[in-house]
């Protein structure tokens, strides 16, 4: 969280760098947290200054074998041409390196890193890393009809959704549009099944509101274990109500009290916030959105370092407010990156960890909601942010307490202006802060939650930590990603990984 002072020091001032990169449009920005490198964003010192274990290493570090080989000891500071033996041990090292490296970085499509093993993390028992592609599917694949035919099920993952009010709304091959669904015959265990196939644990709550539409879905036999398959289009519902779900109790605080302009949280006040550590250090924030799931940003696991995509490597800590008072970590199962992810431009700035044991809910540990896919947060709502990041620009350390501090959600066309970001907000990304600067977020909140509380006084997740232009300038509002056009992969994912 960032208060900006325009006698402060350029952030790019700090020793370790001498002159900062630049994104596509010629802006100094950040949006990565500590210790992290990429190309359209600052490398900068991480909070607790403590070396980080895995080298940084590129594909061009090593050559692939293929490749020409390189004339022996030339423009290199020490030569290793001594003897045959020890030529070829050098070989071998680049040889292994080369695969590692191939193996290990992303490809360009979503990656799947996995690990075996419960709450109690064991390093030498973990999986290798596996690295799946797009899904393939048949000629002959038809959406939402409840039968598989993508071989990982992507052609019924979409086809489920709560609109504004938890109403549900289930698309079928037999229609293709989202319709609500006759609550005539819904009881716990259809709820709990629609609540699972959505990627949570089981239903919260279900109830029921007067049917507004002329075409409704109306449940039919017990005969597959997906919703779109236990429903039929009709024009009428006997009891003229529709189903309404909550698959989580979630957006609740346990502490309800507010201090404007970024100061330190109360335990309970920030409930879903997670700390996200890398090699034992604070890299990137995140939000809790269920038992098992964690929504952060895809930019705190750049693929010039496979090293990041290792889940051996993270833990999250949970309920916590300081990073001098960790609870037991909660460690990775699985990272999924949105495959259309460019690290040029931040759009698709978004990632899905997995949890390789369920979050233990409590006063200080509960997830943030979910929006309904149509939720609109207008010009000027007045929404939170929160992190351990820098409190200033130009801090080369970030906050051992979690901030917190008001920021109102700004217009799009305001953010694109030519006095603003000039066009470089996609439909992807939301901007919120002050236009005059002093409230913001900052180096090391990357993959934070931007919440927004609804009428009905729980917290939703509006945004993700994404970049900015410095911290807390006049003109330069942070960058989130936008939760509701993400949605479907979020949920898409939640489906397919599901506990």
């Amino acid at each position: 969280m960032a208060q900006y002072d325009p006698n402060d020091p350029p952030y790019y001032s700090v020793a370790v760098h001498t002159q900062p990169p630049l994104n596509l449009y010629g802006e100094v920005i950040y949006g990565v947290s500590y210790g992290v490198v990429q190309t359209t964003v600052p490398n900068y010192i991480p909070q607790n200054p403590l070396p980080v274990a895995a080298p940084v290493i590129t594909q061009n570090s090593f050559p692939p074998p293929n490749s020409k080989k390189k004339e022996c000891c030339a423009h290199s500071v020490q030569c290793y041409c001594g003897s045959g033996a020890t030529v070829f041990l050098l070989a071998l090292i680049v040889v292994a390196i080369w695969l590692g490296v191939h193996y290990g970085t992303r490809l360009a499509t979503t990656a799947i890193i996995q690990n075996a093993g419960g709450r109690d993390h064991n390093v030498e028992g973990a999986k290798q890393w596996s690295i799946t592609e797009a899904d393939s599917c048949s000629n002959f694949t038809v959406e939402c009809d409840a039968v598989r035919d993508c071989q990982q099920g992507s052609d019924e993952t979409n086809c489920v959704r709560l609109a504004q009010g938890g109403i549900l709304q289930v698309r079928t091959a037999q229609d293709g549009r989202f319709l609500p669904v006759c609550s005539q015959g819904w009881d716990q265990s259809y709820a709990d099944q629609t609540c699972g196939q959505l990627g949570f644990r089981r239903s919260f709550g279900s109830n029921t509101v007067e049917n507004q539409m002329s075409t409704i879905l109306t449940l039919q036999a017990r005969i597959s274990p997906l919703i779109q398959g236990l429903v039929t289009v009709s024009t009428s519902c006997p009891n003229e109500r529709t189903v309404t779900l909550e698959c989580i109790d979630c957006g609740k605080q346990q502490v309800t009290s507010r201090i404007i302009g970024g100061r330190v949280a109360q335990l309970g006040r920030w409930p879903w916030q997670v700390s996200l550590h890398f090699n034992g250090m604070h890299i990137c924030g995140g939000t809790l959105i269920s038992q098992d799931f964690v929504v952060t940003a895809a930019h705190c696991f750049p693929d010039s370092n496979p090293s990041y995509m290792d889940v051996r490597r993270w833990h999250v800590y949970t309920g916590m407010v300081s990073q001098n008072k960790l609870q037991n970590p909660y460690f990775v199962k699985k990272i999924l990156l949105h495959n259309q992810y460019n690290k040029n431009t931040d759009d698709f700035d978004i990632a899905l960890l997995k949890l390789t044991s369920p979050a233990e809910l409590s006063s200080t540990v509960n997830p943030a909601c979910l929006p309904a896919f149509e939720k609109n947060f207008p010009q000027g709502t007045e929404c939170w942010t929160s992190g351990f990041g820098a409190t200033i620009e130009g801090a080369d350390i970030g906050s051992v307490d979690l901030m917190g501090v008001a920021v109102s959600i700004i217009d799009v066309w305001v953010c694109n202006s030519s006095d603003v970001y000039r066009g470089r907000i996609s439909m992807n990304m939301m901007c919120a802060g002050d236009m005059q600067g002093g409230r913001d977020s900052c180096q090391g909140d990357s993959g934070g939650p931007l919440v927004c509380q609804d009428s009905d006084q729980r917290w939703y997740l509006a945004g993700v930590t994404s970049w900015g232009a410095g911290c807390g300038r006049r003109q330069r509002p942070g960058v989130y990603s936008k939760v509701t056009s993400l949605l479907p992969w979020i949920q898409s994912k939640m489906q397919k990984e599901r506990p």
